[in-house]
């Protein structure tokens, strides 16, 4: 059973379009039984961290989250804020995450005035290492991204896939059953499709 976290952050219904589109069931909830008996957890999310964060802890979804990713090591794939979530803390609100990647969520800050805040629209990735995430990819995808803050890995063994916005930021990262991407794959077209179902499929 694959859930959609439901947390007042995410977009939901798009995420659950594409899993459709790829032939399988989702469910949208944040109920904690559900939850409980997922076998892929999806965390996307839009929006403030800090709030994020404080939406988690009043659905009592903190403690069964830590479970089923650190101790059952149930497959999880953080979606832009989902994916910043699992930091140890952000600059957006200086708020500690959920922690479960060694690194922080930095605001961009650029001294040239062309480079602008947000980074949106296409953008490519390179590949950092071999995962299944990565199955059938090569150097030329691109994906589409909506973002302010970037992650900044501590550990360099986690990072997935880079992308250049005047300096190079890890735009996916991965330890073991913990997957994150900062773009969007249900905006992204076949390259989305592509790792959704490596991710439904393989990971």
């Amino acid at each position: 059973m694959i859930v959609i976290i439901d947390y007042g952050m995410g977009n939901l219904g798009s995420i659950k379009n594409i899993i459709k589109k790829l032939g399988y069931k989702s469910i949208i909830t944040n109920e904690y039984e559900t939850i409980k008996n997922a076998d892929k957890l999806i965390l996307p999310g839009v929006g403030n961290f800090k709030v994020a964060m404080e939406n988690l802890k009043e659905l009592g979804l903190i403690n069964l989250l830590n479970h089923k990713v650190l101790i059952e090591k149930t497959p999880i794939l953080g979606i832009c804020l989902g994916m910043q979530l699992m930091t140890n803390f952000s600059e957006e609100g200086n708020v500690p995450g959920l922690a479960w990647i060694d690194a922080k969520t930095i605001k961009f800050k650029f001294e040239k005035e062309d480079i602008k805040i947000p980074h949106m629209g296409w953008n490519s990735v390179t590949i950092n290492k071999k995962n299944n995430l990565n199955l059938n990819f090569e150097n030329s995808n691109r994906f589409y991204f909506v973002h302010s803050y970037f992650v900044d890995c501590n550990d360099k063994n986690d990072i997935l896939h880079e992308t250049n916005y005047d300096f190079n930021f890890t735009s996916a990262f991965c330890r073991e059953n913990i997957f994150g991407v900062q773009y969007h794959p249900e905006k992204s077209h076949i390259f989305g499709f592509t790792l959704m179902k490596n991710f439904i499929e393989s990971c």
